[in-house]
């Protein structure tokens, strides 16, 4: 079954109104026809309102809702992805896979190791192509929000926002052996805020490793073996959403 995002003022009672992009998606791409179900969310209050297509106009297609699902296929806490601007196309990779797992929100993160340098154009230019990577594997993956791919931060800045988050954490080499970081996840609780820190190719300088430490954020391991920016995220995320759903 698709899914697709709605505003909440499209959704009117058993009416739903769906506008926009998706509109010529489902007539022309999908070839959809009168009487099928989709799946619309409002990506706010985590519903899957289940519809049919009623009426196809020019600019709009009027559907009809049959029933509401209250699944909980959200993760019980929002987890945010703070990641270190990586080479190339990563980053694309990164956020698609990330919102498969469940994230909240990804905060492109410029560290002093990045390659990758944004300028304040491009920097605009990008969290445009990447918001849209996470609508498509929001959409994907059937989640009922849309993860917002944030301004890139600086590690300062990163430190900060995470301050509200109840448990931090950031991959280090130098961290405690794995039974210490098997102790923090297992020690997870459903509704606490989750920071994860994740360093670009070069990885993190110590001092922002330092800075992070200073502000409460705990370094784990992720095993004997060096992984790539683009794997490190992945399997803290993994550790996290089963720890969450078990």
């Amino acid at each position: 079954m698709y899914q697709f995002f709605v505003e909440p003022s499209q959704i009117q009672g058993n009416r739903i109104v769906i506008t926009g992009k998706d509109v010529n998606h489902i007539k022309n791409v999908l070839r959809m026809k009168q009487g099928e179900e989709i799946s619309v969310s409002n990506g706010i209050d985590g519903k899957d309102y289940r519809c049919g297509i009623e009426e196809f106009l020019e600019d709009e297609i009027i559907c009809s809702l049959r029933f509401i699902k209250e699944d909980g296929i959200e993760l019980p806490s929002k987890v945010y992805l703070f990641q270190g601007l990586p080479k190339a196309d990563k980053m694309e990779l990164i956020i698609q896979k990330a919102v498969e797992l469940g994230v909240y929100a990804v905060i492109p993160v410029s560290c002093k190791r990045a390659v990758v340098k944004l300028d304040e154009k491009k920097a605009k230019s990008k969290i445009a192509r990447w918001q849209q990577i996470a609508e498509a594997a929001a959409k994907q993956s059937k989640r009922s929000i849309i993860p917002e791919v944030k301004s890139v931060m600086s590690m300062k800045e990163a430190v900060a926002f995470a301050g509200q988050c109840q448990v931090k954490l950031i991959p280090y080499e130098l961290a405690e052996g794995m039974e210490k970081t098997k102790e923090i996840i297992d020690s997870l609780k459903p509704g606490e805020d989750v920071a994860i820190f994740i360093g670009p190719e070069g990885g993190f300088e110590e001092s922002e490793v330092g800075l992070a430490v200073e502000n409460g954020i705990e370094p784990i391991t992720l095993g004997k073996r060096i992984l790539r920016t683009e794997t490190a995220g992945m399997t803290v995320l993994s550790w996290v959403m089963y720890q969450l759903e078990s």
